[in-house]
């Protein structure tokens, strides 16, 4: 069973972490999901924080290169027609960004957005190396982020580092960026949760 087909099995936190297991989508399951985005090349680093304690709760990277992914270490969310390779989802089209963000944005939880765009070439190097970054285990995800930005030029200085809340904060001292919070007052349940999404995925 595919641990991000949320409709059959809940994810292990509503923020955002799983448990890191091998998953490979078919190559057929890929190859209909690929999206190319139309904007210019891009990485827009998603932070979940809880409202509560001020902590950050999970990391994950969109990639718009050659095709739009989202790199999401240890992950939670997914649906059956989102197909993941250890860690990358593929067909991130805008329904799917926002489904992702809105699953996250619970009554506890904000999802910061930080989004910088790239050169082409930097953005292809970032897409390259999420392929092959993972299954990555719970709760290394800001960390195998980290490692990937550390790689592409004009992100150096960032360091590598355990803590969402800490990679955000560096990564928003970068020139360019532009910083969007989602905030929605909807349950935490996560059986509300996915029964949301699902319907915005299917509708």
């Amino acid at each position: 069973m595919q641990r991000r087909v949320f409709l059959m099995a809940a994810p292990l936190a509503l923020a955002g972490c799983g448990n890191g297991e091998a998953v490979w989508a078919p190559d057929a399951a890929v190859e209909r999901a690929r999206y190319r985005h139309a904007g210019p090349p891009a990485l827009t680093l998603y932070t979940v924080n809880n409202l509560g304690t001020g902590n950050g709760a999970h990391s994950s990277l969109l990639i718009n290169a050659s095709e739009r992914v989202l790199f999401d270490p240890a992950g939670s969310f997914g649906h059956a027609s989102i197909p993941e390779r250890n860690d990358v989802l593929f067909g991130m089209t805008p329904s799917v960004v926002t489904s992702y963000v809105s699953y996250h944005s619970r009554e506890s939880y904000v999802t910061v957005e930080q989004y910088i765009e790239v050169p082409p070439e930097t953005a292809e190097r970032a897409y390259r190396l999420a392929l092959v970054a993972g299954p990555v285990p719970q709760a290394y995800c800001t960390r195998a982020i980290s490692k990937i930005l550390g790689e592409l030029p004009g992100f150096e200085g960032l360091g590598t580092t355990w803590f969402p809340d800490k990679l955000s904060a560096r990564f928003d001292a970068l020139p360019g960026v532009v910083t969007t919070e989602h905030n929605e007052n909807d349950s935490d349940s996560l059986r509300d949760a996915r029964r949301a999404i699902a319907r915005q995925l299917e509708s």
